[in-house]
C-alpha cells in the first residue's frame, strides 16, 4: 500500500503574531515540520516530535520558540509552511451480511 502524501498548509503571518501562531501549531500536535520563509528564502526550518503537545511542547521547544521570537522581531511578514501528517484512513463500518434472506420484519408479521 502506498504511503499517503504529505499535506502542506501555507499562510502569511505578521511578525508580531508569529510566535503565538507557532505555539498554536506546536500545541495542536499534528504537524511534522514548520518552515518559515521570507521572500522565498528559508529563515528557519524545524521538525516537530510526533504526539507532543501542550505543556511538554513548551518545554521541549523552548529554544526553537526563542529563535522564532528573534525572527519575529526582525521581519514584518513571514510565510509559514506547515507539513502535517496525513489524516488517518477512515474506517468503514463492517459490511452487513447479505445471505440473500430478507431479515426485515413487516408490521403485519
Amino acid at each position: 500500500m502506498a504511503e499517503p502524501r504529505q499535506h502542506f498548509e501555507t499562510f502569511k503571518v505578521k511578525g508580531g503574531q508569529l510566535l503565538d501562531r507557532i505555539r498554536e501549531i506546536i500545541e495542536e500536535g499534528n504537524a511534522r515540520r514548520v518552515i518559515l520563509k521570507k521572500d522565498d528564502r528559508v529563515l528557519l526550518e524545524f521538525p516537530l516530535s510526533v504526539g507532543v503537545g501542550g505543556a511538554a511542547a513548551a518545554v521541549l521547544f523552548a529554544p526553537t520558540l526563542a529563535a522564532v521570537g528573534a525572527i519575529a522581531a526582525l521581519v514584518s511578514d513571514v510565510d509559514v509552511i506547515i507539513e502535517r501528517r496525513p489524516p488517518p484512513p477512515q474506517e468503514l463500518p463492517p459490511a452487513e451480511q447479505t445471505s440473500g434472506e430478507n431479515t426485515a420484519q413487516s408490521p403485519g408479521n
